[in-house]
């Protein structure tokens, strides 16, 4: 493995640790983009080839695959084709984009914490409570995700936030309606930092459409399981891809 750094060998074997499941696209998507934001990974470095990179963070290699066309189409990773091809970290990644641009902080995470505890909650409300119509509506916003692929994120994100009021609203909760609200408003604050790669956008929908499944089947446990890895994995994306307000 050749991969420039100028950072101690702890720091590089870090970023080659084993990925723990349930969320190990999302988590190694978050390993290399911040590896990359700190300078671990130097910019113009090679990475290890797909199949020793796989084994070394002992994930599927359809996965790692998925991880690293996330980070080439958030412009941090660039794959070259040939017998002198790999993947190679971007000469100018993205580290700085923006001024208002900060790497998760205190103020960040208290967002993340009030929506993991406002989702769930409405998750766990709505598998009890959902009406057919309700569901209809869910299903309808996952399909219209669906068929945005390619599409400017706005489209995609304002559905996205139309299917998380909906789970409120099917918990017919008129509080929980008001803070999803207010919780999608300050997710949409920290999301409008960080590119939007459709691997990541197909992904996160595939998960709406497992939870309404979920719903219909009255699931409560393993429809609240899916998401906090929903909302887990969406805090790896935002550490991998935020840019850093000091680079």
């Amino acid at each position: 493995m050749h991969v420039k750094t100028g950072t101690p060998g702890s720091a590089l074997e870090a970023v080659f640790q084993p990925v723990q499941p349930p969320t190990t696209f999302e988590e190694t998507v978050e390993r290399l983009g911040t590896a990359i934001r700190l300078g671990v990974l130097a910019p113009g470095s090679r990475l290890p080839s797909e199949r020793e990179l796989a084994e070394q963070l002992h994930i599927s290699r359809s996965t790692l695959r998925q991880a690293i066309t996330t980070l080439v189409q958030s412009g941090h990773l660039i794959s070259v084709r040939g017998r002198s091809g790999g993947t190679f970290v971007a000469e100018e990644p993205p580290l700085g984009q923006g001024a208002s641009g900060v790497a998760l902080g205190d103020a960040a995470r208290a967002v993340l914490d009030y929506r993991v505890a406002i989702e769930t909650g409405a998750t766990v409300l709505a598998a009890e409570r959902a009406s057919e119509d309700d569901l209809a509506v869910l299903e309808t916003l996952t399909a219209h995700m669906a068929d945005t692929s390619g599409a400017a994120f706005d489209v995609y994100r304002r559905a996205d936030v139309r299917f998380h009021i909906g789970l409120a609203e099917a918990s017919h909760s008129a509080r929980l309606v008001t803070a999803m609200t207010e919780v999608q408003g300050q997710m949409s604050d920290l999301i409008s930092r960080i590119a939007h790669p459709d691997e990541v956008l197909t992904r996160s929908n595939a998960q709406h459409q497992r939870l309404v499944r979920l719903l219909r089947r009255r699931d409560v446990g393993r429809a609240v399981r899916l998401m906090r890895e929903h909302c887990e994995g969406t805090e790896h994306i935002l550490a991998g891809l935020m840019p850093d307000a000091h680079a």
